[in-house]
């Protein structure tokens, strides 16, 4: 899909979900999103595998169901990070973390040494 194309797909959506006859709902299997504005989009059920969610404010508002928030937290636990407020954090989410089915592959489940 080209920009141009994501871009009409996501009026037709905007029409869809105000209620507008000529609306029609997104489907946005396979869509390249990278620079796309995200802002209240509903992903439950996406799979957002190799994808980029941004990290500015594009993505607020952004409706997710367990599988996609468990894959954000798992990243998240992932990082390389020794601050200490970051560990509190990462230490208070790490369990829903673990029940994404990227927690393997990202080394969580692996335990830590003392």
């Amino acid at each position: 899909m080209t920009p141009d194309d994501i871009a009409s797909l996501l009026e037709a959506h905007r029409r869809w979900l105000s209620g507008a006859p000529d609306g029609r709902k997104a489907n946005l299997i396979g869509a390249d999103l990278r620079g796309a504005n995200l802002i209240g989009a509903d992903l439950r059920g996406a799979n957002l595998d190799f994808s980029v969610l941004p990290l500015w404010c594009g993505s607020k508002g952004v409706t997710v169901d367990h599988r996609i928030a468990a894959q954000i937290a798992a990243h998240f636990c992932a990082l390389d990070c020794d601050d200490p407020e970051y560990r509190a954090a990462r230490d208070a989410v790490m369990a829903f973390a673990l029940t994404s089915h990227r927690a393997q592959e990202l080394g969580l489940c692996e335990e830590e040494a003392p």
